[in-house]
C-alpha cells in the first residue's frame, strides 16, 4: 500500500452515517474515492459532492450516491489531496486542474480533510508552481498582470493543446518561490480582472493526514 493510499483511507475513517461527503479531485483523491465507495458496499449511507466530473464520474462507476447541490446547503466533511501543505494548514492545490470547484466544497465544508505523503508536507509554499485560473477572453492581458507580480506564467497544456477546466477556463501555472505572506498573495491575485481563483488555500484545511514510507500514518487538526 503506497504512502497517499495510506493517508486517504485513514481520512474514510472519519466518514460517518448520513453525511454529505465532498469528493476531491487528482491521484490522491482517488484513493479516498475507492475507499468510500467499499464502505458504502458495506453498508455505509452516504450522499457525495464531486469537485470535477473525473471524480463524480468515479463515483456512479463504483456506486456511491450522488446528490444535486440545490438539495443540499452545506457539506459534512471534504476529503481532498494537495500538491503542497505547510505547517499552518495553508495549501497550495490545483495540479489536477479542479482548484476553483475543490474550493467552492471547502468554503462549504464543515470539515476539510487534507490527505499527503510526506513528500507534500513543506515548510513554506512555493516550490509546487501556483495554478490561477483564468478565462479565456483577453488571457493575454490577465497574464501580463500576472507578470507584474514577479512571476513567468505559463498556460497549462494537454496532450498537445491548452487544457481547459470543467468550467472551460485556463489555468496559468506560476511560480512564485517561496511564499511568504500566502493570504496576501491570494487576495492580490483574485483582484486581477480575469482571474477566476486561485490554488493558494489559506487556513482552509482542519485536518491533514499524512502517509509515511515507513507505514505511519500523522493525523494533525488545525481548527
Amino acid at each position: 500500500m503506497n504512502t497517499k493510499q495510506l493517508a486517504a483511507e485513514k481520512a474514510v475513517e472519519s466518514i460517518e452515517e448520513g453525511m454529505i461527503v465532498g469528493l476531491g479531485t487528482g491521484s490522491t483523491a482517488y484513493f479516498a474515492i475507492r475507499r468510500i465507495a467499499e464502505r458504502v458496499k458495506e453498508g455505509l449511507s452516504i450522499r457525495a459532492v464531486a469537485s470535477s466530473q473525473h471524480s463524480e464520474d468515479l463515483a456512479r462507476e463504483w456506486g456511491i450516491p450522488l446528490v444535486a447541490f440545490d438539495e443540499i446547503e452545506a457539506i459534512d466533511v471534504t476529503i481532498d489531496g494537495a500538491d503542497e501543505a505547510d505547517g499552518e494548514a495553508n495549501l497550495i492545490k490545483g495540479g489536477g486542474g479542479a482548484l476553483l470547484r475543490e474550493k467552492i466544497l471547502a468554503h462549504h465544508s464543515r470539515r476539510m480533510i487534507v490527505i499527503v505523503d510526506e513528500s507534500k508536507r513543506v515548510e513554506r509554499l512555493g516550490d509546487f508552481p501556483l495554478p490561477v485560473e483564468i478565462v479565456p477572453f483577453a488571457e493575454n492581458l490577465t497574464l501580463r498582470s500576472l507578470k507584474e507580480l514577479g512571476v513567468e506564467p505559463q498556460l497549462r497544456m494537454k496532450e498537445g493543446v491548452l487544457f481547459r477546466t470543467d468550467n472551460g477556463n485556463l489555468i496559468a501555472d506560476c511560480r512564485f518561490g517561496s511564499i511568504d505572506d500566502a493570504a496576501q498573495l491570494e487576495r492580490r491575485l483574485n483582484l486581477i480582472p480575469g482571474v477566476v481563483e486561485n490554488g493558494l488555500f489559506v487556513r482552509m484545511a482542519h485536518t491533514v493526514v499524512t502517509g509515511y514510507g515507513d507505514g505511519r500514518v500523522t493525523m494533525q487538526d488545525y481548527m
